[in-house]
């Protein structure tokens, strides 16, 4: 197959939700970044072929938020955008569906990214609510409202929280936490492993930024007011095994494990990328950054949706001959601390490596070195639109600040799904030599 080169990337920080609606709408988190990455770019935002934008939770005025944005960013009107949705892996279904139009030809130049503002998810009306004000508007006379007045109970104004029957799976009846107990139950992961996992997220993360490392891949906010945001809000540099010890189980109130200190946290951000084919190289004089060699999409059983990595990323590994520690970086996204730390037990359990991907036996353990070096969601935040493109995004500076060659990016997905990619980074070339 043709290789898809990725000319750059950048994302806004990730702010965490504060129970209000964040300072920024999801479409002023995609236009700032986009527009910012645009602006260095050789090329003119009209000379784009398309914009391709996953959204999980876009909101009533900007449902085709791709198209939103595109205008937004000047790439006038001539430039079609389009919006994709496949739940926490909208933003990496993006980048697909940009490499499959660049593929066929009918695309050169893509922007491909994702964004989501999930503190400003809806509050939404319960059907009985719906029901009575649809009688009491079809009342007439003083009669008939005296009657629907009367058939009135407080009880219908208890508001619907949007993000909890979004990150409510249908079929399994089951909120996404609840998954993540079951994979906590299946492979004997306890609550103290758990904790360290998210204690170690966090450690990541602050020494990360402490040095710089995403400095690259930022755009800073301004808000209305003038305060700027620079960095992953989120963040807790005091987190420790202490602090989250005295957390409650969140999703399973008596038996459960998973907390809200070892789960990601509800984020607002957008982050996008630049995808090139050859010709397109070549006509505007771009240098890539890497290439994505190779993708994925597998489906499971959405009661144990979390261990979609495992479902993706072992097709990459058998199709290119490759070990769990023959590449040189991973990127897990962090759902979950369980979920992680479940993807990690399933490769190395031998039934379930025999049974649900036909292996010989089991993968074997994957050297956690090589994972989320800078931490993950747990930490920074999980805006569900965003995070499939993020972990693309970083998995490719990882590579090039490391001087590794080869790395895999690897989502779980709600409704039981898991989705992963390849990523080559290319050489940088200095004086004429591949470094």
């Amino acid at each position: 197959m043709s290789r898809i080169y990725i000319v750059d990337g950048a994302r806004t920080p990730f702010l965490k939700a504060r129970n209000a609606p964040g300072p920024f709408a999801a479409s002023d988190l995609a236009t700032a970044a986009g527009s910012a990455l645009l602006a260095r770019q050789p090329f003119s935002a009209d000379q784009l072929d398309e914009v391709i934008l996953g959204c999980a939770s876009p909101s009533p005025d900007e449902v085709n938020i791709g198209r939103v944005v595109a205008l937004r960013m000047g790439c006038g009107l001539k430039v079609p955008g389009w919006t994709v949705m496949r739940n926490c892996a909208s933003g990496m279904q993006a980048l697909d569906s940009a490499i499959a139009n660049i593929r066929s030809g009918r695309s050169n130049l893509v922007l491909a990214g994702g964004v989501d503002a999930l503190s400003r998810a809806p509050l939404l009306l319960s059907d009985a609510m719906v029901r009575w004000l649809s009688g009491w508007y079809a009342s007439r006379t003083i009669g008939q409202k005296a009657v629907a007045l009367s058939r009135f109970k407080l009880r219908y104004l208890a508001p619907v929280i949007g993000i909890m029957k979004g990150l409510t799976d249908p079929v399994v009846g089951q909120l996404m936490g609840q998954t993540a107990e079951n994979l906590a139950w299946k492979f004997g992961i306890s609550r103290e492993e758990m904790d360290a996992f998210a204690v170690r997220s966090h450690q990541r993360v602050v020494a990360a930024q402490d040095a710089g490392r995403f400095d690259a891949e930022i755009v800073p906010l301004i808000d209305r007011d003038g305060t700027v945001y620079r960095e992953d809000d989120g963040v807790r540099r005091d987190s420790s095994m202490e602090n989250l010890a005295r957390l409650k189980p969140f999703f399973d109130k008596k038996y459960g494990k998973v907390t809200a200190g070892n789960s990601s946290q509800i984020t607002d951000g957008a982050a996008w990328l630049i995808l090139a084919s050859e010709a397109a190289l070549e006509r505007h004089g771009l240098e890539p950054l890497g290439c994505i060699v190779d993708s994925e999409w597998a489906g499971l059983d959405p009661a144990q949706m979390g261990l979609g990595p495992v479902h993706a990323a072992t097709p990459i590994l058998q199709r290119h001959g490759l070990g769990l520690n023959d590449l040189d970086a991973w990127e897990i996204n962090e759902a979950f601390a369980a979920q992680v730390i479940a993807c990690l037990r399933a490769w190395q359990d031998e039934d379930y490596c025999r049974t649900e991907l036909g292996l010989d036996g089991a993968l074997g353990a994957l050297d956690e070195a090589r994972m989320n070096i800078d931490g993950g969601a747990v930490a920074q935040g999980h805006p569900v639109g965003a995070s499939g493109a993020r972990i693309v995004l970083h998995l490719l500076n990882v590579l090039r600040r490391e001087n590794g060659t080869r790395g895999i990016a690897s989502i779980c997905i709600g409704g039981g799904q898991g989705g992963a990619m390849l990523i080559e980074r290319m050489p940088r070339m200095v004086a004429g030599v591949a470094a």
